[in-house]
């Protein structure tokens, strides 16, 4: 469970109930026909924006977000990778078949089979680019998806506040139901801002942290496989991957934060 998805969900709630419960608006921030509209106009605008196979993944994203997957450390797959370079000069790239089993990660076992078929540095180099910008892609369409709805929910709390507005025109000698439509034009904005900046924004956010950290392992992994299948020295493959490690976490640091 990530504790801080829980917590910050917590807090979040929270500070808006604790708001509303002290103004007395708990009773008029409940508006079914504000919900149906935000939430329904949004989930139809996302289903026209992207096709199936790329929603099909949407109930895989929000399991992670309460659920991470486990994540490799980086360290430990540098240290791995120079072990396994080691073991390949020691003993020959045979001997790393018994090691298959005990990888961290799947794509270093993809990695180590690649240099066990003897293929050639070049497709081991083609094949893990492929790889690393499937993956790439992938990850991004799926926080795309939660960016976008984030994008519509606010404009769909816009209308709903249109629509209670012509209602309240329109029912202006009328003052019992100026009351309904009143209601449906303040808590639509409410319900499509705060949809937007407490559930999908912040996903699609937690997504791309995810996403980096896997683009960096695999990237790791794709550069320490061809520096054993070139037979380069171990000591010098720990050095070249904690340099590129430091080098990506600083400009992963200095990159503003996407909203």
């Amino acid at each position: 469970m990530d504790l801080m998805t829980i917590f910050g969900a917590t807090f979040g709630v929270g500070a808006v109930y604790y708001v509303l419960a002290h103004g007395g608006m708990l009773k008029m921030i409940l508006n079914l026909e504000a919900i149906i509209l935000i939430f329904g106009g949004t989930l139809g605008s996302v289903m026209i924006s992207y096709p199936w196979s790329a929603l099909k993944w949407i109930p895989s994203a929000l399991r992670m977000i309460l659920i991470p997957p486990k994540r490799a450390d980086y360290l430990l797959l540098i240290r791995t990778l120079a072990q396994l370079a080691e073991k390949a000069k020691r003993a020959g790239i045979e001997s790393l078949q018994s090691e298959l089993p005990r990888l961290p990660h799947p794509f270093l076992a993809d990695g180590v089979q690649m240099l066990l078929d003897s293929l050639e540095a070049e497709v081991i180099r083609e094949r893990c680019e492929r790889d690393i910008l499937v993956t790439r892609h992938r990850h991004l369409q799926l926080s795309g998806i939660f960016r976008s709805a984030g994008t519509f929910s606010p404009i769909f709390g816009l209308l709903g506040t249109l629509v209670g507005v012509v209602q309240v025109l329109k029912n202006i000698t009328n003052p019992q139901t100026m009351g309904a439509s009143m209601a449906i034009a303040m808590t639509a904005s409410f319900y499509g801002i705060f949809a937007a900046n407490f559930l999908f924004l912040p996903i699609a956010g937690k997504l791309d942290f995810y996403s980096e950290e896997e683009i960096v392992a695999r990237e790791l992994i794709a550069k320490g496989v061809l520096a054993i299948q070139q037979g380069e020295v171990p000591w010098m493959i720990y050095r070249r991957l904690e340099a590129y490690l430091a080098y990506n976490l600083r400009r992963r640091a200095r990159e503003p934060v996407k909203s």
